[in-house]
């Protein structure tokens, strides 16, 4: 069995000094939403126990916030930065995903953008939980958090229509939550 768990990096500014798409930085709301998503992974483990995150900005960002608030729970994820997630579709992440067979982790996170990263959620997803299926067809929101398990212990076997969606949250999904 093989977990991943997509995570679209935090709410941003809208424009970077420089001008750079890359070097957005992540707002206040960004700050708070990505320790409230770094604090719900750490109260559901399992762990990822390797992380590959996009160099722009806010993914980085959104790594360091997300791997504080994992610290208690438990020994930290390795960290692989890939220049390829910056601006990927399906098929690109879908070749990241699969190149984790080297180090082969059992469960692998993955930080990235959109249109992309929700692409690719909509496309793994082959059954799981219908209310996660529905919210996440709708978006995935920045913060918001798509877990699948592949039934293979190798990640060259993961592929499209393959996944289980486990969960989906999102720090507006767990706010409704908290309300009920």
């Amino acid at each position: 069995m093989r977990r991943l768990l997509l995570l679209r990096h935090a709410k941003t500014e809208p424009d970077a000094p420089s001008g750079q798409d890359q070097d957005r930085r992540l707002d206040e709301r960004g700050h708070r939403d990505a320790a409230e998503i770094g604090g719900w992974i750490a109260a559901h483990p399992p762990l990822p126990n390797l992380a590959l995150v996009s160099p722009a900005v806010r993914t980085r960002e959104t790594w360091e916030i997300v791997r504080d608030a994992m610290k208690s729970a438990g020994p930290q994820p390795k960290v692989e930065f890939l220049p390829e997630l910056y601006g990927a579709d399906p098929a690109q992440l879908l070749t990241a995903i699969r190149m984790a067979s080297v180090t082969d982790p059992k469960r692998l996170m993955l930080i990235g953008h959109n249109p992309g990263m929700h692409e690719l959620a909509l496309t793994l997803t082959g059954s799981g939980d219908e209310a996660a299926q529905r919210a996440l067809g709708d978006n995935l929101p920045t913060s918001g958090l798509a877990i699948f398990e592949f039934a293979t212990d190798d990640w060259n076997e993961v592929s499209f229509r393959r996944g289980k969606l486990v969960q989906f949250v999102s720090p507006k999904l767990l706010k409704q939550a908290s309300r009920n």
